[in-house]
């Protein structure tokens, strides 16, 4: 099976290659904004969205309808959109990660697969668990990839509004801490950030 894998993230080449290597699947990493003319060339059986920065458009998605799914780190449908694990703890949400089905509307097509996490917050970093959340969606992904490809993963519809966040509410917050951000236990980064009142 040829697959068209969007991505802008080295964390997801662990991904790519056992598709390649593993899986046996043709693979082609693209991390430019895919295009209709880019589908006409690739021509792709299957196309992947894992950690990448570009809104897919609709005639895309129309094109590779039902062959094209995103893998995200939150338990959708809350925390929609940038920066998923940093507003789980802020705003107290379920946390976890998400296989679904890619539609106009960002993060809110059908999921065809979750799993809900806990952390302590007392031991875990924003990157801490943002490398867990990474491990767990490509263990949900490789487990799961044969029914995915064969349209054997029944879809289910999202429950809910659940929450959305764009980057640029978090920009302030990342200028202000920097490294910090990732690196502080994550109690002790809430509380910081209300002290500073960027929460």
């Amino acid at each position: 099976m040829k697959v068209l894998f969007l991505t802008n993230n080295d964390i997801t080449t662990t991904l790519s290659e056992w598709l390649e290597n593993d899986a046996k699947e043709e693979v082609l990493r693209f991390s430019e904004k895919i295009t209709l003319s880019h589908i006409n060339t690739f021509c792709p059986d299957f196309v992947i969205s894992y950690n990448y920065k570009y809104i897919t458009g609709e005639d895309v998605i129309g094109l590779v309808s039902g062959r094209i799914i995103n893998l995200h780190i939150s338990l959708l449908p809350w925390n929609k959109g940038a920066d998923p694990n940093f507003w789980s703890f802020v705003e107290n949400t379920p946390k976890g990660v998400t296989i679904h089905r890619i539609v106009p509307e960002i993060d809110a097509g059908d999921i065809l697969l979750q799993k809900e996490l806990t952390f302590n917050e007392r031991d875990e970093t924003l990157k801490s668990s943002y490398d867990r959340l990474h491990n767990e969606i490509q263990k949900l992904f490789i487990s799961n990839w044969n029914r995915i490809k064969n349209g054997q993963v029944p879809a289910k519809v999202q429950q809910g509004d659940g929450s959305f966040h764009y980057s640029r509410e978090t920009s302030a917050i990342k200028t202000a801490l920097g490294q910090e951000l990732w690196t502080e236990p994550i109690n002790l980064l809430k509380q910081k950030l209300k002290d500073m009142s960027l929460i």
